[in-house]
This record gives structure tokens, sequence and C-alpha cells, in this order.
């Protein structure tokens, strides 16, 4: 079975465009691949942060992808510092990564130059994402378009190592992309990507009123001023797209007949997507809400992943060092 590995920052509570974008498709496929998932810690302490608030967002972070489907059962779930291989490959991989391949980076290039003080760590940034990747020697990994030219990078870096360091067969495969369904969710706000910095989302757990109250005033076709003028449903960049990822095929069909003939009102509109958002997130509440009452239970599930990631971790590190020459401990 090929395998997978995939991680997502600690940002506390999840939102329905993290879920879309990437923890609903982790949940497809985990079980057609040998799946790893991480909490990657160690990428959210680049910024300004409080430690007990890192605590509180990683242990909400595993309750949230437990709830969506993430199975223990079936795949590999852990927090990234419990596994300290990831910080020693990293360091490995800076010794063979050009200075020019960072600077390069667009995410790098846009946080920098909102940064008065840029710190190594935001530069370092997809040495430290490459050897997660590559320290479970994945084969796959499922990402969103933002996060293409990072993979490329630790394509870079494992061709750069398996040159220098693998005789024979390259002891590093090179991963490829695996783009989610529903590539990139716009916000609320109807202009940019849902993020929580922003404020246009809708978080996984709320409840069916809460949902309402985002949905009811979130920007809409501009065209239509009136429930008479006709629309389009792609100028509804929201909406549509929310209908696209949580209604069934007939309803898009009949959001998009309605909406061109200006036989829907938006509110309409909403209200049938309002529907179905909560059928599909109301299970998915239910389950947090278990995982809540048993933090515990929670924090076995990432000590035990930890410990599976481990097994791994330590067999590749182990390799590494001694094709490099590297003393083993």
């Amino acid at each position: 079975m090929s395998r997978i590995f995939s991680g997502i920052q600690p940002s506390g509570e999840l939102h329905i465009g993290n879920y879309l974008g990437a923890v609903k498709n982790w949940a497809a496929l985990q079980h057609q691949f040998e799946s790893f998932f991480c909490v990657v810690n160690y990428h959210a302490i680049i910024g300004s942060y409080e430690p007990a608030d890192l605590v509180r967002r990683t242990h909400e972070m595993a309750v949230g992808l437990l709830a969506a489907g993430l199975d223990p059962a079936v795949c590999t779930i852990f927090v990234q510092s419990q596994v300290p291989e990831h910080t020693e490959l990293a360091w490995i991989f800076n010794t063979l990564t050009p200075l020019g391949e960072l600077e390069r980076q667009t995410q790098y290039k846009d946080k920098a130059s909102r940064q008065e003080q840029v710190m190594a760590g935001l530069l370092n940034y997809p040495v430290l994402q490459a050897a997660d990747i590559l320290l479970y020697r994945a084969d796959v990994v499922p990402v969103g378009e933002d996060q293409v030219q990072h993979l490329e990078l630790s394509r870079v870096v494992a061709r750069n190592w398996n040159a220098r360091f693998s005789s024979g067969a390259p002891y590093f495969p090179e991963p490829q992309p695996r783009l989610t369904p529903t590539r990139r969710i716009v916000g609320l706000d109807g202009q940019a990507k849902m993020s929580k910095s922003i404020g246009n989302t809708v978080g996984l757990l709320e409840t069916p009123e809460q949902i309402w109250d985002k949905l009811r005033p979130a920007v809409t076709d501009p065209a239509r001023q009136r429930k008479t003028d006709a629309g389009e449903p792609e100028r509804c960049n929201t909406i549509y797209q929310l209908h696209r990822a949580f209604s069934p095929a007939e309803t898009v069909a009949e959001v998009e007949v309605n909406c061109r003939g200006a036989k829907w009102g938006c509110i309409d509109c909403k209200k049938v997507l309002h529907q179905h958002m909560v059928a599909e997130l109301t299970p998915i509440r239910e389950r947090a809400v278990a995982l809540q009452a048993d933090p515990a239970l929670v924090q076995d599930v990432l000590q035990a992943g930890a410990a599976k990631a481990r097994v791994v971790a330590s067999r590749t590190i182990a390799d590494v060092k001694e094709k490099m020459g590297l003393p083993l401990a």
C-alpha cells in the first residue's frame, strides 16, 4: 500500500474551509493509503503565541480531526513535537537546501514583506515541511493549491539527498501532490480564502443556529438587487461553492436553474444550503462533544499515534545517518 502524509497547524477548532479543503479528503484517503496525519505544532511557533493557548488549540484540533472522521484504528494521528525525528531530519535537509530555493517561495516573500523582523523559522518553514513528509517516505501528499510550491521543494530536497547519498535506487521517493476535490474555499465575505484571522469562516462544530446566523448575511451575486433579478451562480462564489460541497447533485442543478431564472431569492437558496450543511455537520459536532467530555481518550490516541509514527521515523533516521556517515546512538 502506498503511503501518504499530511499535516495541519493547530489553529484550534476546525472551520469548514479546513474540513472541505483537507480533512474530509483525508477521511476518505485513509482507507486507500497507509496514512500519517500530523498536527504540526512546530510550524505554529514561528509567530508569537501563548504556550497555554497552543496547548488548547492543539487539543481542539485533535478533537476536530477525530470527530471529522479520522479513525486511529485505520490511520496514524499524532502531534509533530512528540516525534523529535522531524526536527533532526530538518537540520540534515538544511545542509542540502540552497538558500535561493527558500527565498523564492511565494509564501515566504509574501509574509516576510509584511514583517519588520523576519525570523529564520519563516525562511526554513518549507525545509521542516519537507522533513515532515520525507521522514515517512510518503509517496503522495494531499494538499491545497497554496502548498504545491512547498511540495515541489520537498521533491528538490529528496532529489539532492538521493543524488549525494543514495547509491542504486533512490532512498527518498519524490512525493506527488494530490489536490483536494474542493481546492479553495472562499469565505463568507465572498473575497478572500476562508480564514479565522479574517473572520469569514463557519466553525465545523457550530450549532445550526450559529451556522444560519453566519450564512444569512453572507455575500451573494452582487447583480441580484431584487428577487426578480436573474442571477449567475458562479458570481455567487461562496454560497454556490458551498452548495457544491454540501448539497447533492440534484440540488446543485436546482440552484443553478432557480438562480438564473430568478425563481429563488438568495435567502431561499441559503435556507436549502443550511439544511444540507446541518445534515452533514451535526454528527461531527455530536462526536466532538463526546470527545471533549473525555480529554484523556484524545491524549491516549495522540500518544499511541506518536509511538507508531516513531517506529517509522526512527528507522528513516537510522538509514539516513548510516548513509551519511553519522554515528548512530
